[in-house]
């Protein structure tokens, strides 16, 4: 039977190679966490930008609703008195 023996150095160098393997794999997987969290903030900012420059575009002529409203109004007279002259003539 075969006995295998490590010197004291042999056995801290495996130690060393073990720990740096745990960090190596706890780095990785902190890493990887922060980029799926990346990529989550990223979709969410695309999607903030494309919704932004939907209401942007369906406001865009907003400004011209005083004007809608004033037509609007002169419209709404203006219909009022031809019906008071047709129920004159009438």
């Amino acid at each position: 039977m075969t006995v295998f023996a490590l010197s004291s150095n042999q056995t801290a160098w495996w130690i060393t190679l073990a720990v740096g393997l745990v960090v190596a794999v706890v780095v990785w997987a902190l890493l990887e966490a922060l980029r799926r969290t990346v990529k989550q903030i990223d979709a969410g900012v695309d999607e903030l930008w494309r919704t932004g420059k939907m209401v942007a575009q369906n406001t865009q002529t907003s400004h011209l609703l005083g004007a809608t409203v004033a037509r609007g109004t002169e419209l709404v007279e203006e219909v009022e008195r031809h019906g008071e002259l047709a129920r004159r003539q009438g």
